[in-house]
């Protein structure tokens, strides 16, 4: 049986190779004295602070690294990355790539540009009279209650956008053609104020595109360079706001995602790679880098849905269906929810204050990483976060000139970090700098150094125990039936502690923890889709429905079928309403035969199913309104990886070093390296557990087990009693 074990840095020589603890070979010499070449899966995630390289070669052995990102160019630093991570397995550069088979990626780009509102220069064109839907938005305030609350500034000011002289009715006639001469007007106008980027949203395109297509031919020919994005390619279905908005977010961070996979692209195959890269999207699918950057917007959460994707694999490894992801990073902690072995998707997607419409995987992001900075208000309020020092200039202790204490700064303090052996010891933490901010921090606050540092980390543990209570009690969902599943580069410092907050029993990290959204990335399926809009009471339009999913099916097939060459399954769901709501519910269609006879019936049945477990309640003498058809033509895609059926005998193994830390008080603590506890080890905290990018903290009485695959589950002390 094949195992995801060991997790692996290799230095491979011709017939000999040093081996440290749970290192495999991954290049072998047959007996004819050939050299063996594996194949490997590539996957790469870039982070605000680290880049996140996994290499799994063709046996299911899975080799590790972490690099600096570069945020002036996020490519440095994957090549930097891949040129580590080809020197832990023993290859060149050249070598690793030109013997990879798949390459999967997840990026930040079009997340910065948005946060960081430093996209293109946008104009929006649309019918002529409705150019302030985008500022209108849906007539709410975020906080509508403030009356001083400034207006919301959308990213395209008013002087750029254009009401074209055109007009479609609901159902798609014409009735009034597009105005070539006005148009041109346009065009000029952009070019004259060097527009790099327009987004096409005409009113009720969703059914009939013909306008929006002329407008894109017509921009083409004038301006070949311009990006364009349209609402007909981008999101050809009913609400006009969503539709603007998902639009305009598009054509903003569109040439930027362009520019940066064109460049990465380029770099790579500069450097010997032959394959095709493909990129992780918002929905947790991946596709090939022409697809992404043409919706562009539907990369913005592209590194947590490898977190997911990855969690989803962890949930079918342990056969524990019900899983919270917790992904503490620098900058920010990502929550979300595996139901059933199922993760959550929504198409209410909303990041800076824009509304993105497309389909996306449900994630909450609280502002609470290893670098939030501890802080006194004016008030006397002590907090941590939401401000961060990012990774320049960082923590204190990383000597990059930061100068505020941050939750890093705790845990080296609190000797859970240590300073000689941080990220395989390949940095030195600064502890002299970082005890002298906490004492200055301490005295403000009148409590010991111990004392402060310990504050910190229990304040920004409940604050992320707050996030989970958001994503579970507040959806009517209870944490405690949930096991933990952590990781993160600073989430095994912190998970055990959060769990008991919420009184969750078990935490679960595995052993690529700190690298888990780029490992995730390769367990990811090819994924392509499509929705379309059909307003109508279910029973009266069942033919013409199943004949649009019949339509889309064939159309994401297709297009799917260009990048993948096995059989494709279809994913069908649908948003539907009662005939009085004013807004719809996701209702998937797993089981249910499109094209049967009673197809309506069971639609039906199935969206008062669905409207009940939302809401616990059902209408079933009301009539039910169908409004999208969703199609998803998912490619799966194979993995090595399997838990092996056997099981292991318990061991107490003996600690590899004590150091001081705070469990309570400052105690000596004994640390375990986990690439050498064997399966069935089995540990009694408190203790420290370290590898290279990952350290786990086990509070006293709590019980560590490394299971089969090499991970730690984390039995709580409160749920053994």
């Amino acid at each position: 049986m094949k195992s995801t074990l060991p997790v692996v840095a290799v230095g491979v020589a011709h017939q000999s190779v040093h081996l440290s603890s749970s290192l495999v070979i991954v290049n072998l010499v047959c007996s004819e004295g050939i050299l063996i070449m594996k194949k490997f899966k590539l996957g790469v995630d870039v982070g605000g602070t680290f880049t996140d390289l996994v290499a799994i070669d063709d046996a299911g052995q899975t080799v590790i690294a972490k690099s600096p990102s570069t945020p002036e160019d996020q490519s440095i630093g994957v090549i930097k990355g891949l040129t580590l991570l080809a020197e832990r397995v023993g290859m060149d550069l050249k070598g690793l790539l030109s013997n990879t088979e798949r390459f999967v990626h997840g990026t930040t780009v079009a997340t910065n540009a948005l946060l960081e509102r430093k996209g293109a220069k946008v104009a929006l064109i649309t019918t002529h009279g409705h150019r302030d839907v985008l500022e209108m938005r849906e007539g709410l305030k975020e906080d509508r209650y403030n009356l001083r609350l400034p207006p919301f500034e959308p990213l395209v000011p008013r002087d750029l956008r254009y009401g074209v002289k055109e007009r479609m009715n609901f159902e798609g006639n014409i009735l009034h053609p597009l105005d070539k001469d006005h148009l041109a007007e346009i065009v000029a106008d952009l070019k004259r104020k060097e527009i790099s980027s327009v987004a096409i949203c005409l009113l009720h395109s969703y059914k009939n595109a013909q306008h929006e297509r002329d407008i894109e031919a017509f921009l083409r020919s004038e301006m070949p360079d311009l990006y364009v994005s349209r609402s007909s390619d981008v999101l050809p279905q009913i609400k006009e706001y969503e539709r603007v908005s998902t639009t305009v977010v598009n054509a903003y961070v569109g040439p930027a995602v362009k520019r940066y996979l064109t460049n990465l692209e380029s770099r790579l195959q500069e450097a010997g790679f032959l394959g095709r890269l493909f990129i992780i999207l918002s929905h947790g699918g991946m596709a090939p880098v022409e697809e992404a950057w043409r919706i562009a917007a539907a990369t913005v959460l592209s590194g947590p849905a490898g977190g997911i994707a990855g969690s989803r694999k962890c949930s079918q490894l342990l056969s524990v269906p019900d899983l919270i992801p917790f992904d503490m990073g620098g900058t920010s902690t990502d929550i979300s929810l595996i139901l059933g072995g199922h993760a959550i998707l929504s198409a209410d997607g909303d990041l800076a204050g824009q509304r993105i419409a497309l389909k996306s995987l449900d994630i909450a992001s609280i502002a609470s990483g290893g670098g939030s900075i501890a802080n006194i208000a004016s008030s006397g309020q002590f907090d941590v976060g939401p401000e961060s020092a990012g990774s320049v200039p960082g923590p204190v202790c990383y000597d990059n000139g930061g100068q505020e204490i941050t939750v890093t700064d705790a845990n080296l303090i609190l000797g859970y970090l240590d300073p000689d052996n941080f990220l395989g010891g390949r940095k030195k933490l600064n502890y002299p700098d970082a005890r002298m901010r906490m004492d200055q921090l301490a005295e403000r606050l009148g409590v010991s150094v111990d004392e402060a540092a310990a504050g910190i980390y229990r304040l920004v543990n409940m604050k992320m125990a707050d996030g989970i209570r958001i994503m579970t009690l507040r959806r009517g969902v209870d944490p405690r039936r949930f096991a933990l599943l952590s990781f993160g580069g600073a989430a095994g410092l912190h998970a055990v502690s959060v769990a008991r907050e919420l009184e969750i029993p078990r935490v679960v990290i595995p052993t690529v923890a700190s690298v888990l959204s780029a490992w995730g990335m390769l367990n990811s399926d090819l994924r392509y889709e499509v929705s379309r809009t059909l307003v109508g009471e279910v029973r009266a339009h069942a033919k013409d429905i199943a004949a649009l999913f019949a339509e889309l099916e064939r159309e994401a097939h297709k297009k799917l079928s260009q990048w993948y060459s096995n059989a494709i399954k279809s994913v069908f769901s649908a948003e539907m309403r009662y005939g009085e709501q004013i807004f719809e519910i996701d209702v998937p269609l797993d089981g249910i035969d499109i094209g049967a006879a009673d197809f309506a019936e069971k639609l039906i049945d199935r969206f008062h199913h669905q409207h009940e477990k939302l809401y616990t309640y059902a209408l079933r003498d009301q009539e039910v309104t169908f409004v999208n058809a969703r199609v998803a033509a998912v490619g799966p895609v194979e993995s090595a990886m399997e838990i092996e059926g056997r099981s292991y005998p318990s061991s107490v193994p003996e600690p590899s070093s004590r150091r001081l830390a705070f469990f309570g008080s400052l105690q000596e603590t004994p640390v375990h390296a986990i690439p050498d506890l064997p399966p069935g080890a089995t540990i009694t905290g408190p203790a420290i557990l370290v590898a290279e990018t990952t350290t786990v903290i086990i509070q006293a009485n709590d019980v560590a087990r490394v299971n089969p695959l090499g991970w730690i589950e984390v039995e709580l002390a409160r749920a053994t009693q």
